[in-house]
């Protein structure tokens, strides 16, 4: 018999680490039944066609979705389809987009057997042994939410007579609830990465802990308050396997990692100890639980071993408080602050749109807030309303409306009309492609001179893409700095006289006044982060001759003073591998090679006397 776990992933990159967990204990548990399972990954950009097919050839016995909010659209239009290729296939349904309301969704789909509730391992196992003959019945698997028997559906009448004897016979099913599965001990879980072949090129995914201690009101993890960490000689064991295979990144899927401080010292002392200089670990903590030992050991780490993301969602403490959230601002601050500092850890910090007494300007100061803590990057989310949250459940209190269908998100409350949804929308927007993406760092720091705050900057900004239609449009790279540079010249309105003028403040790199000072800074922010031989239009004439580059790069392929390691190339190499501008009468070299860890810019050296 094939047992088939299916994941449709968001993207090839992602792996799912359930189903991989499913498989890896049931092997351990159930070895006999070892032979017939097997995974099948998929994304949601694949065609449907295509996973039809693929799934129609594999002959499965049982199908097992993997469902969450990125997925569950595209499981549906699959189980509308399934029934007629495969119409023996038994279908059960598990994740988190389904094991609340499960009655609901079976009452929708009538020819899914049932749904695994909450966690799967142990109750996928009972699942196996009853399909294999080797359990009594279903009504004795804890966890699932189940059909009660059906009859065969397919009786060889005509296509149309088949599917309506078959959905007056499904429709007639009764609905049974099981009671709940009891959390199991975490330590019990096989390692599921033994073999990378399945993993290369993509995101790992690694747990040492279930549950949450706190009690969001918009998050699911609150729900399990069973909260379990994984014994730590083990943990230390499958971390040294991701460092001594050379993973790329392993991403944590711990709620709040640093809620046991033992727990979380004995992992970062083990990573700081092992770290072989390749390997990147992200966590999501919550910043003010960060002591002064865990500050200091994790200021010390090498330079990206690990990054942090850190959800403050808002600085309104009314907000805070309705949504049962713990969170000391002043002290968040303090320490994204002093990690900052430090100059080693990427720091990704969370806002939420949409949460109860949050109106368009309370957002506006928890977003000023935050961003004046300079993470390098700053995800401004919209509220989710997740099935079995406490959100959902006071969705009419909050005069909450929002999407019927996934991912679930706000369109209006008592405090946010959609008008200032949609603002806020355009506002994100900006601020990924211009403060995310890292590409116009000191254009975008420079450009807040001009406007009250930063917030301020990112609305402006959307307002002149909305009025020259640019949020139609998939832009290239060099288009946004096109854009940008137009945006300044309307905001500024700047004479010609003005163009050449620029201050410089205290304890400041220059500071640029004027059309042309904005777009010298634009071309430094360009060419920080790319290498780029076809010189765009806005960027002007080169700032360099070719006489003046010759001669320099002729004499540091003979002295090698500012490009240390390149001693093996010769001045034409030298030239393609690096790049040579005049900005604010400074000639600067910017050498890829070298690149600082968290920003992804070139090293600059300023060329002096060659």
């Amino acid at each position: 018999m094939k047992i088939l776990l299916v994941a449709i992933n968001a993207k090839y990159i992602h792996s799912n680490l359930a189903v991989y967990s499913l498989r890896a204990y049931a092997a351990e548990r159930v070895p006999q039944y070892k032979k017939g399972l097997e995974i099948a990954e998929y994304t949601i950009n694949q065609p449907l066609d295509y996973v039809l097919m693929d799934l129609y050839e594999k002959k499965p016995a049982v199908l097992c979705f993997s469902c969450y909010l990125w997925n569950i659209d595209y499981v549906r239009r699959l189980l509308g389809e399934l029934p007629k290729v495969l119409p023996h296939v038994k279908i059960w349904l598990g994740g988190p987009e389904v094991s609340y309301h499960a009655e609901r969704i079976l009452r929708g789909f009538p020819h899914v057997e049932g749904i695994m509730c909450g966690e799967g391992e142990e109750t996928f196992v009972e699942l196996l042994r009853f399909y294999h003959g080797g359990a009594g019945n279903l009504a004795e698997i804890a966890g699932i939410v189940y059909h009660e028997s059906q009859a065969n559906y397919w009786t060889g009448e005509h296509f149309e007579a088949q599917q309506k004897r078959r959905d007056e016979e499904l429709g007639a099913r009764k609905i049974r609830v099981n009671v709940a599965r009891r959390a199991m001990n975490l330590s019990r879980l096989p390692f599921v990465y033994k073999d990378m072949a399945n993993f290369e090129n993509r995101i790992i995914y690694y747990e040492s802990s279930r549950g949450c201690p706190f009690s969001c009101s918009y998050c699911l993890s609150s729900v399990d308050k069973n909260l379990r960490f994984r014994d730590l000689d083990l943990v230390k064991k499958e971390l040294q396997f991701f460092i001594d295979q050379k993973v790329t990144q392993v991403k944590f899927v711990d709620r709040t990692f640093n809620c046991r401080h033992g727990h979380a010292m004995e992992v970062w002392s083990y990573l700081k100890e092992h770290d072989r200089g390749y390997t990147n670990f992200h966590f999501e903590v919550a910043a003010d639980l960060l002591d002064e030992e865990e500050l200091e050991l994790i200021c010390s780490m090498r330079p990206g071993l690990i990054q942090l993301e850190i959800g403050v969602q808002s600085t309104n403490e009314r907000t805070i408080q309705e949504i049962r959230r713990t969170m000391d601002f002043s002290k968040v601050a303090g320490v994204v602050g002093r990690i900052r500092a430090a100059g080693n850890i990427h720091q990704h910090l969370d806002l939420i749109a949409g949460l109860p007494f949050e109106d368009y300007e309370s957002f506006r100061k928890s977003f000023c807030d935050v961003y004046a803590l300079c993470p390098e990057q700053l995800q401004l989310g919209f509220l989710k309303v997740l099935k079995g949250s406490l959100m959902e459940e006071k969705a009419a209190e909050y005069e909450l409306r929002y999407q019927d269908g996934p991912p679930y998100e706000v369109l209006s409350t008592k405090w946010l009309s959609y008008a200032d949804v949609i603002r806020l929308k355009r506002i994100e927007e900006m601020v990924e492609v211009y403060y995310n993406s890292g590409q116009f760092a000191h254009t975008m720091k420079l450009l807040e001179h001009e406007f009250d705050d930063a917030f301020c900057m990112y609305e402006a900004l959307a307002k002149y893409y909305k009025e020259h239609e640019h949020f139609a449009v998939n832009h290239t790279r060099i288009a946004r700095y096109e854009i940008l540079y137009a945006f300044i010249l309307e905001r500024m309105k700047v004479s010609e006289r003005m163009q050449a003028q620029f201050e410089k403040r205290e304890g400041e790199a220059a500071v640029f006044r004027g059309a042309d000072g904005y777009r010298q800074m634009l071309v430094y922010d360009l060419y920080l982060r790319e290498n780029v031989k076809n010189r765009p239009a806005f960027a002007g004439e080169e700032t360099v001759t070719k006489e003046e580059a010759a001669r320099i790069y002729g004499q540091e392929a003979k002295e090698h003073k500012l490009l240390a390691g390149y001693e093996a190339y010769d001045k034409r190499q030298l030239r393609k591998m690096t790049h040579l501008e005049r900005i604010n009468g400074e000639l600067l070299l910017f050498d890829y090679q070298n690149r600082d860890v968290l920003t992804r810019q070139a090293r600059v050296c300023r060329v002096d006397g060659m």
